[in-house]
């Protein structure tokens, strides 16, 4: 059965989507931005602190479904400019560990949400 998840430490869905769901074992979260869960603001205005906020609010997703970020299979990384994927890159592999980094794929995109530089969706088990 699928079951919705929702917490207040990540930004709240604006749309008709959900921040995460379970199927099984397994846990899709909805692309995340920059958000900050409170205030609903954009926080920072470096891909390096975008990237640290959209992985914070993925993880808080995650840990509300009783996965974690140890347990990411996949990640799509949606990138306004992929001469910031570098950038990008180093603060998105301090959330993963080394030697079981989760497959991705990384896109440039014309445009993303609030005009933000990065998006990341990911499928995890529980």
């Amino acid at each position: 059965m699928r079951k919705i998840v929702a917490t207040k430490a990540a930004p709240a869905a604006i749309g008709p989507y959900s921040q995460g769901n379970v199927f099984g074992n397994l846990i899709f979260t909805s692309g995340q931005v920059p958000l900050d869960p409170e205030s609903g603001a954009i926080v920072g205005t470096t891909i390096e602190e975008q990237t640290e906020q959209v992985l914070k609010n993925v993880k808080a997703i995650l840990e509300e479904a009783g996965s974690s970020m140890e347990n990411v299979l996949k990640t799509t990384v949606f990138i306004k400019n992929m001469n910031d994927f570098a950038a990008m890159n180093a603060v998105y592999a301090t959330y993963f560990t080394e030697g079981a980094f989760p497959s991705r794929s990384a896109v440039e995109v014309a445009r993303l949400p609030k005009d933000v530089l990065v998006e990341i969706e990911t499928i995890a088990y529980l």
